[in-house]
């Protein structure tokens, strides 16, 4: 699908959102920040996207003549791990990182290895990364990194991605899109992140707003120790309860 044809239509429907400003909140005690699940403090979100994003793939889009590739839940369709702010056609899909390198989160529903791409735009519209993606054919949870040899996210800037999936070549790709930006944490929260344990970092990245160093630390907590349930807490604050409980499936890196 052309991407700038894609933005074209969301411009027809952007939203402006109320600016609150923004600040990263540094944390004075760690320890008195670990109640059994983190409580995510999600940042103001930025006022000026024009085109906010998809969390959810649209019904069955691209895949209808192929349904019997799909989950079985109806309610559960292809989903980017990202928080939202709004709702309805004013969803913006948005998240912060500190990395130059960050991993994404998606739930693929889908039990085909079907062709998939994933694609990283600047503010400008000019794709900086792209690659082709080998679904497994296990639905479940994936992460995409972006390797150490490929673009690296600009502190302060704005990226728009795409995750596509190819049902079939002659029908448009079923797909989510949405936001992220790198910033960069005070000097008081990096110290405490140096001392810190896995759980304290967690801790202090969803004390921060930074959701997918939130995210990627809360799964490795939880490949540590599969009994924990935060995983599943964190994915039911931001509204994705159907696929809370959904494994974490060896895809794409």
């Amino acid at each position: 699908m052309n991407y700038k044809s894609r933005f074209s239509i969301k411009l027809a429907c952007a939203f402006a959102l109320v600016s609150l400003g923004f600040t990263l909140v540094p944390t004075q005690h760690v320890k008195s920040q670990l109640p059994g699940t983190e409580i995510f403090n999600a940042p103001p979100p930025p006022p000026d996207i024009k085109a906010p994003g998809n969390r959810t793939a649209g019904g069955k889009r691209g895949c209808s003549v192929m349904s019997e590739q799909l989950a079985t839940s109806s309610d559960k369709r292809l989903t980017a791990l990202v928080p939202v702010y709004g709702s309805g056609n004013a969803e913006l899909v948005f998240g912060l990182t500190t990395l130059s390198q960050p991993t994404f989160w998606f739930y693929v529903p889908y039990v085909t290895t079907a062709s998939a791409e994933f694609v990283l735009q600047n503010e400008a519209g000019q794709t900086v990364y792209k690659r082709p993606v080998s679904l497994s054919g296990k639905p479940g949870i994936i992460t995409i990194s972006l390797p150490s040899t490929a673009f690296s996210l600009e502190i302060g800037k704005r990226y728009h991605w795409y995750f596509d999936v190819y049902c079939s070549p002659q029908q448009p790709p079923v797909y989510v899109d949405g936001w992220i930006k790198r910033v960069e944490l005070n000097a008081t929260v990096k110290n405490q992140l140096e001392k810190a344990t896995l759980k304290q970092r967690a801790a202090l990245y969803a004390t921060n707003g930074i959701w997918y160093n939130y995210l990627t630390a809360s799964s490795e907590l939880r490949r540590l120790d599969p009994k924990r349930n935060d995983w599943v807490k964190i994915l039911q604050f931001i509204g994705l309860n159907n696929i809370a409980s959904e494994p974490i499936v060896d895809c794409c890196n």
